[in-house]
């Protein structure tokens, strides 16, 4: 019997899908998986067109045989089959699918689709088998006929004997390297788990003979090995149930089985889309942060099927970065596969997928802040600080996506509230948002900066977390309000007429606070009076984008970011440590210096700086209790 060659080309894409396209072996089941369905499939439409063909589902069936003994894996089905010709155009030349053309002349009717489109996922088998064979019987034929192969040197085809239509192909596994274990794909419980993972949703039952045990006859205590034939899909894909017949539990129960994470969901998101692009999505907001999220190593994405088939573990670009603590799965039949379903093509549908999946994300948060605050909140504790980096991300470009699910404490409600929430309480004369920045919120209630702004009756939100600052200041405004840090130089506060230094005050003050100046020269741009301060004696204000909050988290940085904000010295003339000031300025210049310096150490102390010089620093507390 001759040996046929692969054309040139097919050869040398063999070769190139095998040592390169697939990522991982043991998707060579699926793709011989997903073929045997097809065949199955073509038998359906095949009985919509003739009535002289009856379907009957229980017929049907794919079976997974594994023989440690011959090292041999056998995957049949009872689908169509294939004549001399199919195998010869189908096998014979690589990347050319008989599905595909199938489909072509057959539209999908009654929620049948042909999965195997793809032209060579057949030829995976050669990443685990030294020898492939093909025994098929073709629906209305009398003859059966043998494909067999070695690899790219070519096949051979040849009658063979089959009784049922169907076809049966047998994989002669390599034997184990230093490298590789091919063992693993004659193993029973490998199998399976592989049969889980990709092909549980195959509409058609895929059964393996189950190892099993019994009580021997005849011997107390022994047991005999027993085979027993067993389905081990599901078939059923939950996301292609009503969702009217499902409850929490059912969702609950798929969340736990894919492993999506040891907690329950807050809340699903069941879509079923069928528009410009037709979906099903199950999507799942978890109540707790993973413990790897916030590192390189946690991966984002959602499992993402072509008809009920996984093509990939984690596709991150249906996902943004913003919504990456998201779970679930993705199932379409209108994603464009190129070569393998693992290379799949950056196209309309799948930019279509992740548009509305955002829009419901983004929906299904918006609805638990308004009806169940107490689980957004439980949420936001978990993730609200991705969304915060999502508004800063990309320079602000999302910020008009998320700045509506941010929220932040409030001084006012003394907890988390919405930026919305504050606009809607703030009195006709306040000009901005105001905020302050802090490790927590304790320390917050405790700035003097914030006096004036309270003593107001304005609202101040408590900026805790590292990155808030940065996200607020790429939203610059919310509802036409801009937002002020209390340590702002300019609060845009109305000052009352008692409490505004006269002219004479501040041509008196001039000489102290340019002397003062003199003597912190390089730490701060200026020294004033203040008009923040009511019961402190001193703190520090900045002018400019950058604030101190902000300086402190670019300096923790890795690369240490040697940055500096602007830095204002302000005093409060009215409190009686600065008569003393004063009294050292008029006559004792040493003394002034000792204060100037206490003084500028206390402001650093009070916003969580590090003192420059700690050592003189108590040198000059003890001269002040000498």
């Amino acid at each position: 019997m001759a040996k046929k060659e692969f054309k040139a080309e097919s050869k040398r894409l063999l070769e190139m899908m095998i040592n390169s396209i697939y990522t991982q072996r043991e998707i060579f089941l699926r793709e011989l998986i997903s073929n045997a369905s097809d065949a199955i499939d073509k038998i359906y439409y095949k009985a919509l067109a003739d009535e002289g063909l009856v379907f009957n589902k229980e017929d049907y069936y794919i079976k997974v045989t594994a023989d440690k003994a011959s090292r041999t894996l056998t995957i049949s089905d009872t689908g169509i089959g294939m004549t001399q010709e199919e195998l010869e155009n189908n096998l014979g030349i690589i990347a050319n699918s008989g599905s595909f053309a199938f489909k072509k002349d057959n539209e999908a009717k009654d929620g049948h689709n042909i999965i195997g489109q793809f032209g060579v996922g057949f030829y995976s088998a050669f990443m685990v088998a030294d020898d492939v064979t093909v025994v098929s019987k073709a629906l209305g034929s009398d003859q059966a006929f043998k494909w067999e192969s070695q690899g790219a040197d070519g096949y051979t085809i040849e009658p063979a004997e089959k009784d049922a239509i169907g076809t049966e192909i047998t994989l002669k596994i390599k034997s184990n390297t230093e490298d590789d274990n091919y063992d693993e794909f004659l193993e029973e419980y490998r199998l399976k788990s592989i049969i889980k993972k990709y092909s549980d949703f195959i509409r058609f039952p895929i059964k393996m003979d189950i190892t099993g045990s019994k009580p021997k006859e005849g011997s107390e205590g022994e047991f005999e090995e027993t085979k027993e034939e067993q389905t081990v899909n599901s078939m059923v894909p939950i996301w292609r149930k009503n969702k009217n017949e499902l409850t929490d539990e059912d969702y609950n129960n798929f969340y736990t089985e894919k492993r999506y994470g040891f907690d329950k969901p807050l809340k699903h998101i069941h879509i079923s889309a069928d528009g410009a692009v037709v979906y099903n999505a199950i999507l799942f907001i978890p109540e707790n942060t993973p413990f790897d999220y916030y590192t390189k190593e946690y991966e984002k994405g959602l499992e993402l099927y072509s008809n009920g088939v996984l093509i990939m573990n984690k596709c991150a670009d249906l996902l943004p970065d913003y919504f990456s603590f998201v779970k679930g799965m993705v199932d379409s039949e209108d994603l464009s596969l190129n070569i393998s379903r693992e290379m799949l093509q950056h196209d309309r549908q799948l930019t279509l997928i992740a548009k509305n999946i955002k829009s419901k994300i983004k929906s299904q948060l918006l609805s638990l802040l308004k009806d169940e605050r107490e689980q957004y909140e439980k949420f936001y504790t978990s993730f609200g600080r991705q969304l915060k980096f999502g508004v800063y991300n990309d320079y602000g470009m999302e910020k008009e996506t998320l700045q509506n699910l941010l929220m932040f404490y409030s001084s006012k409600e003394k907890k988390q509230v919405t930026l919305a929430e504050y606009v809607e309480r703030m009195p006709e004369d306040q000009k901005y948002i105001y905020y302050a920045s802090g490790e927590s919120v304790e320390r917050i209630e405790k700035l003097p900066q914030t006096e004036m702004v309270s003593d107001k009756g304005y609202e101040i939100l408590y900026f805790t977390d590292d990155i808030d600052e940065f996200a607020i200041k790429m939203i610059m405004s919310y509802k036409e309000k801009e937002f002020k840090n209390v340590s702002s130089g300019d609060l845009g506060i109305e000052e009352n007429a008692e409490d505004k230094p006269s002219e004479a005050e501040e041509n008196e003050n001039k000489e102290l606070f340019e002397a003062m100046q003199g003597i912190l020269s390089g730490k701060v741009k200026a020294v004033k009076a203040s008009k923040r301060l009511k019961s402190h004696p001193v703190c520090l204000s900045t002018e400019g984008e950058l604030t101190i909050e902000m300086e402190k988290i670019l300096k923790a940085m890795p690369n240490g970011q040697e940055v500096q904000a602007d830095k204002v010295l302000e005093i409060n003339i009215h409190h009686d440590v600065f008569k003393s000031l004063k009294a050292a300025a008029e006559g004792d210049k040493e003394k002034l210096g000792l204060y100037t310096n206490l003084l500028y150490n206390q402001a650093l102390l009070i916003e969580g700086l590090q003192v420059n010089d700690p050592v003189q620093f108590t040198n000059d507390i003890c001269k002040i209790m000498v």
